[in-house]
């Protein structure tokens, strides 16, 4: 009984250790919350980064099947140029051109765009020269024609146009 008394009396510890050990788990403390409110934020800028990345993704991943209908409206376009005019007011060639424009109308509201080219100067970042062309009285790099349509999706090139160039 003598010896345990000892041990309570040497395990009390004076109030002045014990407002030094409460500061010292106070510090701890402090530290532990401000390292896992850091984690906390890291991760949460984490998954807001992912969900940006993921949404990059999928905005951008029907392009392929983006650049087929390309080149069915592209043979739209070319059929359109070889129809007579008299024919143009026909039911049937004018349902065929619906169809062209529908097809457009997907697209545009896949945010898709025509890059636009006519009479503008050339610039490498949109379009692709596939013949350079003499003609007097117009200044050297002003696209004369469009052989084949350029598109941007949401603001990047899809496809270059193909143009013709004054030299």
């Amino acid at each position: 009984m003598e010896k345990e008394k000892k041990d309570k009396k040497d395990k009390k510890l004076s109030l002045q250790e014990v407002k030094q050990k409460l500061k010292e788990y106070q510090k701890l403390k402090d530290e532990y919350l401000a390292g896992w409110q850091r984690e906390r934020a890291d991760f949460l800028n984490y998954k807001k980064g992912e969900m940006e990345r993921v949404g990059e993704i999928i905005k951008y991943a029907d392009t392929g099947l983006v650049l087929k209908f390309l080149s069915i409206l592209d043979n739209f376009y070319l059929a359109e140029k070889k129809i007579p005019e008299k024919l143009k007011t026909s039911k049937n060639v004018k349902g065929l051109l619906q169809i062209k424009t529908q097809i457009e109308d997907i697209l545009k509201s896949q945010g898709i765009e025509e890059i636009e080219c006519k009479d503008k100067t050339f610039n490498p970042n949109f379009q692709e020269i596939v013949e350079a062309v003499e003609k007097p009285g117009v200044a050297s790099g002003t696209i004369i024609e469009e052989v084949q349509k350029g598109y941007k999706i949401h603001g990047k090139i899809l496809r270059p146009a193909k143009v013709k160039v004054v030299k």
